[in-house]
């Protein structure tokens, strides 16, 4: 075993040659690694992440649809790999690390398994692809980062094993008491369906009490679509978007250059550090067994670095906060590194829903049984509701 592990060792700092001799600090998701000591930690951190790309010789999507995603998928791949990130964190731990040809927990497989490109898995390209129709974009179009971010939150109300709550910023500000309302809000369990998702929920840590409400803390997917420029990033952001990396709550950033898309996971000096998702390979399925042959979903060579100023200010920041306590020093992180540093903020974080806006209503689950393929059918419920609900707004 020893034997098996130096020899890993020596392949992975192999592939760090190219990285600058510095004292300076790597930060990845949150994690800091020093070049000079410690290299081939930093190379398992990386490939521990999940690293999800263009695929081919999948079904079609909707029946007669592409049966690739090469040259338009870029940034649902990356949407992908910043909700993988979360998945891990929730499940297994943000200090979980992934080694070739290592028994995996089950929980592992299942979340694989929520991304394969099959139209009855939750995160599915399938899924994705479908459901950027209701914001706008045909398939087999490119999304932006605000667009994915959207999609996410819309399909993870289907996903009642993760149970996530996801909260997408609106006008650069983040409202902490939408974000506990929707985390802590209490579910009436007066039918079946109700009921069975209840005993979900105990399972995972979730207690009802005695009037017949779940009580705990929705783990917390926060995603902030933001702009920091107007054709190039403001330099004004850079430190401000560092210390997002710095934070045990980062999920690193989607963004890149015009359609083309990258899953930024942490910085070196003025260099961010990323997983490139163009690279196209054969699709992948579960085997009987339930697991799923995982070498094509982790990336074992030298990670991508882009020098920071290069970066479309279009962008979209990750953090995932599986306690309350952990939103809470995310906040204080937020007030203390980039609020009160910043002259210009990257963007806001308020006590109070904003009195000008619209009442914020906790998305729920539209109440239609659906399991599996029949997922996508039951999204056109979900843009009706939306629908109504803006109009009730105007």
């Amino acid at each position: 075993v020893l034997s098996r592990y130096e020899n890993q060792i020596t392949i992975l700092s192999d592939y760090l040659e190219d990285f600058p001799e510095t004292d300076e600090p790597v930060w990845i998701l949150g994690r800091q690694h020093h070049l000079n000591t410690d290299k081939s930690k930093l190379l398992l951190d990386i490939s521990a992440r999940l690293w999800f790309t263009y695929r081919r010789k999948f079904s079609p999507i909707g029946g007669t649809g592409p049966s690739s995603d090469a040259g338009w998928g870029c940034m649902l791949r990356c949407g992908q790999m910043m909700l993988a990130q979360a998945l891990i964190c929730r499940h297994l731990g943000r200090d979980w690390q992934w080694e070739k040809h290592k028994e995996q927990p089950e929980e592992y497989h299942r979340i694989l398994q929520c991304f394969l490109d099959r139209k009855d898995c939750c995160y599915s390209i399938h899924q994705m692809a479908q459901m950027g129709v209701g914001e706008g974009k045909s398939i087999g179009e490119w999304f932006g980062p605000n667009t994915v971010a959207q999609v996410l939150k819309k399909l993870a109300l289907f996903d009642e094993w993760n149970s996530l709550a996801v909260y997408v910023s609106m006008d650069n500000t983040v409202v902490i008491e939408d974000i506990k309302k929707m985390c802590w809000c209490p579910v009436q369990s007066g039918s079946a369906a109700h009921s069975s998702a209840h005993l979900h929920r105990s399972a995972l840590g979730w207690s009802k009490n005695p009037a017949g409400f779940c009580t705990g803390w929705k783990p917390l997917l926060l995603i902030i679509p933001l702009r920091l420029g107007i054709n190039h990033i403001n330099p004004v952001y850079i430190d401000a978007v560092k210390e997002c990396f710095k934070m045990p709550q980062s999920l690193g950033v989607l963004g890149g250059k015009p359609n083309n898309a990258y899953y930024f996971i942490g910085f070196l000096g003025n260099e961010l550090i990323y997983l490139d998702p163009h690279t196209t390979q054969s699709f992948v399925d579960s085997e009987e067994n339930g697991t799923v042959d995982d070498q094509s979903f982790h990336c074992q060579q030298a990670p991508h670095r882009m020098k920071i100023m290069n970066l479309d200010p279009s962008v979209a920041l990750g953090f995932f906060c599986k306690e309350e306590c952990d939103f809470d020093d995310w906040c204080a992180l937020v007030q203390k590194e980039i609020l009160k540093q910043q002259s210009l903020r990257m963007f806001e974080l308020v006590q109070k829903h904003p009195p000008h806006w619209p009442p914020f209503i906790p998305p729920t689950k539209p109440e239609v049984t659906t399991t599996g393929a029949e997922l996508i059918e039951s999204t056109d419920k979900l843009f009706e509701m939306e629908e109504e609900f803006e109009i009730l707004s105007v």
